[in-house]
């Protein structure tokens, strides 16, 4: 390995950290404290987002596997990933899709705590001899996902013209580092993520997050429609944070796994941005775009 693929590589987790912490701050810059857990009280947006999260998620991960033939590092991937709702990389999108601004800033810190208790719970029930410490993956997500979310929303409830004289920069540093994970991703992983060509990997995460990101966007059962987008998008997306830390957990782990999710993250960015001007275009018809 030459020194400037050992710099990438050593790059790589910092800036990954960036684009974690840079999108989250973008979205607490834009939710105020009491607008949140107005959100969290809404016990049909707490069901709904356990039942697509942590039941209906899962579920059709395991299914998926039943159904499409791929080798057994690929399948664990899935499982594990089918835990782990939402990307860090989903408040641009939200903005993108003229969702509604409170309800992901609920939504966010809420797919957080609960892949951390439930990631930890449920894999060894979904993949056999796999086990993950949660206090290991509840770390690095509590310090890159709800520190700078609750930090920028404490910004944007007690001092909003901070809020608005910092929004733009946090927000430039979150599509630039969201564009250098990817370059570095790709500069990385890229023969790792050609190898899987072949595997089936790619056609079972596509139907996945399409499947997913479909029914919980379609079923919202009263939700608005800037609502269900969040839904949809924060369902359909996966936490590349926590489902890296679930790999690396299990001992000995296959490099495949890696290529995986490394795969899995970089084409859930292109559909998600693919898809995030559409919603935008409903939630104009619908005259729902924005904060409700």
């Amino acid at each position: 390995m030459n020194d400037f693929m050992i710099f990438l590589e050593k790059a790589f987790n910092p800036v990954v950290f960036v684009f974690a912490v840079s999108n989250l701050g973008t979205m607490g810059l834009q939710v105020k404290i009491g607008d949140a857990l107005a959100k969290m009280r809404d016990v049909r947006f707490l069901v709904l987002f356990f039942v697509w999260g942590w039941v209906v998620g899962p579920a059709l991960g395991f299914l998926i596997t039943m159904i499409i033939p791929m080798e057994s590092p690929y399948s664990a991937v899935m499982l594990m990933t089918s835990l782990a709702p939402c990307a860090p990389f989903l408040p641009q999108m939200i903005d993108r899709a003229r969702g509604d601004v409170a309800f992901g800033g609920a939504f966010i810190p809420l797919a957080t705590v609960g892949t951390v208790i439930l990631m930890p719970l449920l894999s060894p029930l979904l993949i056999k001899g796999v086990s993950v410490s949660s206090w290991a993956l509840a770390k690095p997500l509590i310090i890159s996902v709800l520190i700078p979310l609750i930090v920028g929303t404490v910004i944007r409830t007690y001092a909003s013209t901070v809020a608005d004289k910092i929004f733009k920069p946090v927000k430039l540093l979150a599509g630039l580092s969201t564009l250098l994970t990817i370059v570095l991703a790709v500069l990385i992983f890229g023969q790792r993520i050609l190898n899987t060509a072949g595997s089936f990997a790619f056609l079972s995460m596509t139907v996945f997050m399409l499947v997913l990101g479909f029914l919980s966007y379609r079923f919202g059962f009263g939700m608005k429609q800037n609502q269900r987008s969040v839904m949809g998008l924060g369902m359909g997306t996966r936490n590349i944070t926590a489902a890296l830390l679930g790999v690396y957990a299990i001992p000995n782990a296959d490099p495949r796994m890696v290529a995986m999710v490394i795969l899995w993250t970089l084409w859930s960015i292109i559909l998600a941005r693919i898809i995030s001007p559409f919603l935008g275009k409903l939630a104009g018809k619908t005259g729902e775009g924005g904060d409700s």
